[in-house]
């Protein structure tokens, strides 16, 4: 069947029908809103919009793609809303984070190397506008509950100072569920919960963070007026290791041998748990029948970490399917086409322009965004505005040894790790990372085992590859070879987006980082040092005195 997929293929189709919206940067400054018509399944006001991020779950790890795992509320949910099966985030934690809070790809804020790590001085930049912020622009009452992930070395960096009313979670990548303290390297721990701009010291009583964070979002929704906009990011520190979870969740899964899957699986089963808390507590409190609840995971499952991405290729911090297609979904009362399949191409920048319209906010002319509103391609099953992704282009990690500007046409060096998607196509280059696919027997053991792992080889000095990810989402039949023409159509739009890059943030660690100079917290550590502050004072001093001497 792919056989006759790939032969139906043609050139022809891909210039008419994919860079018809090549060029430049989009700008989509939101239009005017229309007032809503009853029944029409517009907001009746402004939506409470509900955003529930999981952290690393596989592909195949909720129940309606066929896992052993049981999600009932997910499957519920998802069932009633919209699924999104063309959906993509990034491959790890940072970038889809970031791409989501400022509707903009990696290469357009300096993060697209790796992850903010806890010892860096780096975060999202100042200058980006989020979307909190927008959102109350107009209005909104704006709250987050978990993992933070962007960056924290200065106060300014902080949830509470990007346009949250409040925050309550963690700062760091990951962390002990239970005691919130996470080492960075030896000798380098410290405790990672906070309220707002401060330690959470007091919340500290040794409950497992899925379950605190959903008491602290039930305990928000109670004392807010649903009469006026609120928006929820909930950013949930599972299913990401440390494999840890209360012993109930179990109960289930005491017939998985791999400890790793089974840890994951009950760690999944909470998560579930809570996110139906979360809707409970929506309906309890009167904001359901006007809200929006978007659910995803920031980027694929782990498989040496329980996860599972079967039948896709590849894991989390890969460009293959299994790094970067995402679980995710819809829920509201407002759908239009409720119970349906999403099948048009959807990316996590979308979701600032989406939920800025859907606000009523506006669009500044001068934010250069790469994402769309993707509303009516969801609520009404219109054709998605998006025909490419630009999955990544980082020019830092580690170079393919054989990639070359010949290898790339002249047109691109192949060296480089990148990754785009056009239409039905995707092409890679340089260092893809981890290429096998893992079935769900690879856990059939008590440890780790690679032995039912299927793996790919490919002749040496190859650093191109060209899949038609429609006919092939697997990514099993490599077409560079046949298509030449198509990868230099494809290693030219990198090249354009390769122009509008700003340099890469990834600073070294900074040793003032240390959790032990600042109280045993991770935390804000960078002060402009006091003698510079000095020595700029008595500059400034001198300047006084010689500039009343020039006036005498």
């Amino acid at each position: 069947m792919v056989a006759a997929g790939l032969a139906a293929l043609s050139l022809l189709s891909l210039l008419t029908c994919g860079y018809l919206a090549w060029g430049s940067r989009r700008t989509r400054p939101a239009a005017a809103p229309l007032p809503p018509q009853p029944g029409d399944g517009a907001p009746r006001s402004q939506p409470h919009i509900i955003f529930i991020l999981a952290d690393d779950q596989g592909f195949r790890d909720v129940g309606y793609h066929g896992s052993e795992i049981r999600t009932p509320t997910l499957d519920k949910l998802a069932a009633e809303g919209v699924k999104l099966e063309n959906y993509y985030v990034q491959p790890m934690c940072t970038p889809s984070r970031s791409q989501l809070i400022t509707g903009k790809y990696q290469i357009h804020t300096g993060l697209q190397h790796s992850i903010i790590r806890p010892t860096q001085p780096n975060c999202l930049p100042l200058d980006n506008v989020t979307l909190p912020q927008k959102l109350k622009e107009v209005g909104y009452s704006t709250h987050m509950v978990g993992k933070w992930h962007l960056g924290f070395y200065r106060r300014e960096c902080m949830p509470t100072q990007r346009g949250f009313d409040s925050f309550f979670g963690s700062l760091l990548g990951s962390g002990d569920y239970y005691t919130h303290f996470k080492c960075d390297s030896p000798g380098i721990c410290g405790y990672d919960l906070y309220e707002n701009d401060n330690a959470a010291w007091d919340h500290d009583t040794g409950i497992y963070s899925t379950q605190m964070y959903t008491q602290k979002v039930q305990q928000i929704l109670a004392s807010h007026d649903p009469g006026k906009p609120i928006f929820l990011y909930i950013a949930y520190q599972a299913v990401h290791s440390p494999l840890q979870a209360p012993g109930r969740y179990f109960e289930h899964y005491r017939s998985i041998n791999n400890i790793n899957r089974r840890r994951y699986a009950a760690m999944l089963a909470c998560l579930d748990e809570a996110i139906n808390n979360v809707t409970l507590a929506l309906k309890k409190y009167g904001y359901y029948e006007n809200s929006i609840i978007i659910y995803s995971s920031d980027n694929g499952g782990q498989p040496m970490a329980g996860g599972s991405n079967w039948p896709l290729r590849g894991s989390k911090g890969t460009y293959w399917e299994g790094g970067i297609r995402a679980v995710g979904f819809v829920h509201s009362p407002l759908l239009k086409n409720k119970g349906s399949v999403c099948k048009e191409l959807v990316h996590i920048t979308d979701w600032f322009p989406t939920l800025i319209t859907l606000a009523e906010g506006q669009i500044d002319e001068d934010i250069q965004l790469d994402g769309y509103d993707i509303w009516e391609t969801i609520s009404e099953g219109r054709r998605s505005p998006r025909v490419d992704i630009l999955h990544n282009i980082d020019p830092i990690y580690t170079k393919a040894k054989n990639g070359s500007w010949a290898a790339g046409y002249g047109i691109w060096n192949t060296a480089i790790q990148s990754a785009i998607r056009v239409n039905h196509w995707k092409l890679l280059t340089g260092n893809p990372g981890y290429s096998d696919w893992v079935p769900p027997q690879a856990f059939s053991n008590a440890g780790p085992n690679r032995w039912h792992n299927e793996r790919v080889s490919w002749s040496a000095g190859k650093t191109v590859w060209l899949f038609n990810i429609t006919a092939d989402p697997y990514e099993r039949v490599d077409l560079s070879a046949r298509y030449p023409e198509v990868v230099k159509q494809l290693l030219r739009r990198l090249s354009q987006f390769n122009r509008t890059a700003v340099p890469v943030r990834y600073p070294p660690k900074d040793p003032r980082s240390n959790p032990k100079l600042n109280g045993g917290v991770w935390g804000p550590w960078f002060k402009e040092d006091e003698k510079k502050k000095k020595s700029d004072k008595s500059k400034g001093a001198s300047k006084q005195k010689k500039n009343k001497n020039k006036k005498k």
